[in-house]
This record gives C-alpha cells, structure tokens and sequence, in this order.
C-alpha cells in the first residue's frame, strides 16, 4: 500500500465517522448508552478483520467507510455515559482520564500496526488490529456497568431535533464546538506536517523513527487526567486557558534548529491539545448533564466539529507546508491555537447553568 492509498483509507475511515456520529448520539438517546458503545466495540472489531481479508482495494475501502460508520457509537455517547453513571462533582475528573485512555489508545494503535505492517504487510496489520479491537470489546462487555441512570428519549424525530435546536442556541456549546474544531486542527496539522518535516534536510530521518513522534502522545494521557483534575478543583474556566497556552507555548518551541528541542516542543504542545480537549469534551457533558440538554447529541456534535477541525485543517497544513514550509505550519496552527485561546474566554464569561 503506497502512502497516498494510506491516506486515503484513513480519510474513509475518518467520513464514515464523522458521517455516523450526528446520528448516533441522537439514536443513543431512545436505545440507551452501553447497548449502542458494545454493538459499536464488536461490529468495528470484525470489519477491521474484514478489511485485512478484503479481496481488492475498492472492498478495502468500502469496508474502512463502513468501519468508520460502525465506530461512531462508542465516541459519540462514551462521554455521555460518565456524565450520567458518575458523580457531577467527579465528571471533569473522570473526563479526563477517559480522554487519557484515548491518546494511549492512539499511540497504541499506531505502534501496534506500524510493527505488524513491517512483519506482515497491511493485510497482517489491519487483522492483528483487529482481533486487538476484538479482545477488548470483550472486556468492556464484562466490565462495563449497565447504564442505571439512562432515561430514554420519546422515539420521535421532533423531540430530537427540538433538543438540537436547544444546543445550537446555547452559546456555551457553540464556543466549545468551536474549541473542539480548532484545537485538533492545530494538532493534527501539526503532526501531518511534522513528518515531512524530520523526513527532509538537514534531518533526513526515516519512516520508522519519524512514527517514534507518536510516543509523544503518553504525555496526553497524563495531562488529560491532571488537567481533569484540576478542573474538579478549579473549574474548567480557570484551567482551560491555560491549556491553550501551555499548547501555544510547545507549538512555538518546534521552530527551533535541534531535533531534539522540536520534539520538546512537540511532546509540550500534545501535553497541552489533550489537556485542552479534556477539559472542554468533559465540560459539554457536564453542561448537558446540568442543563437537561440531550447528552448524547450534544458530545456527538462537539466530536463531529473536532473531527472536521482534524479533517479541514490537517488538508490545510499540507498545502502550508508545500507553499512556505514549516514557518507557515507554525502560522496557521498558532492561528487556530489563537481562535481556541479567545473561545476559552468568551466561555469565562458566558453565566453558568443553576
């Protein structure tokens, strides 16, 4: 599989998603939290092997949309979950571990294809991946508590579009939306570029020690949960902004020569984006949970702004990068970074819900 046939499987795989998750919040809110998340863990595991078994490349990418599709139901009510089964005073918390969970998740999952694709092949990689997804839908079917405090939602179309008609008009929401968007656009572009960037003169590294960046991503797993924390004792108010800089902050660090102070920066911008998007995609939940807005369509709309942030300005860096290098990256996230920091004090001021 050459890189451009890898970027494109990623791209189905990220529109079925993206496609998938304005439906299945909503859908979570008549059938229930954990039936649509298990459903979710199984049906991703087996078209991922599917994918690996798949007889030419036009069924490959058929199957990678039609995973992205399947995969939407754990993210999209996952965070609506915690905010129901879990303490409010203990959702920013909480938050942030789950958020921590998902940037070991995406090390992992880099890592664990990467080595399976220079033994195996691609086909070996997407199996292996697989049967991993597998193994671990099983545990969370034993493990996972059922929902006990899950109210269903009237089956009716009009009863869901009048409670997304309620988020659009919250302010607080939009502006966490518009968080969502533009931070993992940093990120993302960020990293997309980054590897061009350590690939050319005067590095010159290779594909295997450029996917070593990705460790990076342990740092997010810790200060997502740090971040949470600090949010229960705080408020998400206080500490959100000074995620955004702690990520500005790394973000301008990589403009540095040594290789060794641009993966400084980079490992002090992830620590930050994670922080960020910790705090604001537990911030929605809780809200949602306080305000009586449906929960599950609420974090399905701020995932689908933050994976067409990922989408749109990760496409965006690339021709940044094409038409000025890595200072125009820079430009354009620190752009994006700036939009975030200006969104987190617009929420400062916007009244709390009683």
């Amino acid at each position: 599989m050459t890189p451009g046939q890898s970027a494109l499987s990623v791209s189905f795989a990220t529109a079925g998603l993206g496609a998938a998750l304005l439906v299945a919040g909503p859908v979570s809110e008549v059938l229930g939290r954990t039936p649509l998340m298990h459903a979710s863990l199984f049906a991703a595991a087996l078209v991922a092997i599917a994918g690996g078994l798949s007889p030419g490349w036009n069924a490959l990418l058929g199957l990678r949309l039609v995973e992205g599709i399947v995969l939407a139901g754990l993210p999209a009510v996952a965070m609506a979950y915690l905010a129901e089964e879990v303490h409010p005073r203990a959702t920013a918390r909480v938050a942030g571990l789950y958020i921590g969970g998902t940037a070991i998740g995406g090390m992992s999952g880099r890592l664990v294809t990467g080595a399976l694709a220079e033994f195996g092949g691609w086909r070996a990689a997407l199996v292996g991946i697989g049967a991993l997804c597998l193994v671990c839908a099983v545990a969370v079917w034993f493990l996972l508590p059922r929902s006990r405090r899950f109210t269903p939602a009237p089956a009716s179309a009009a009863h869901l579009l009048d409670a997304a008609r309620t988020i659009l008009r919250d302010p607080a929401y939009l502006c966490l939306f518009g968080v969502a968007g533009t931070s993992m656009g940093a990120f993302v572009g960020v990293f997309n570029a980054m590897g061009f960037r350590l690939m050319a003169p005067p590095y010159g590294l290779g594909v295997g020690a450029v996917g070593l960046v990705f460790l990076t991503y342990a740092l997010g797993s810790v200060s997502s949960a740090y971040a949470g924390r600090a949010a229960s004792r705080w408020g998400q108010r206080a500490v959100m902004p000074v995620c955004v800089l702690v990520m500005a902050a790394g973000l301008l660090v990589t403009l540095a020569g040594p290789v060794l102070v641009v993966v400084l920066g980079l490992a002090v911008m992830t620590a930050g984006f994670f922080a960020v998007h910790g705090v604001a995609s537990g911030w929605v939940a809780a809200r949602a949970a306080k305000g009586g807005a449906a929960k599950g369509q609420a974090s399905s709309g701020y995932l689908f702004a933050y994976y067409a942030g990922s989408s749109v300005f990760g496409a965006v860096a690339g021709i940044a990068w094409a038409q000025g290098a890595w200072s125009v990256v820079v430009a354009l996230c620190a752009a994006l970074v700036a939009v975030t920091l200006v969104l987190s004090l617009v929420l400062r001021r916007i009244p709390k819900l009683a």
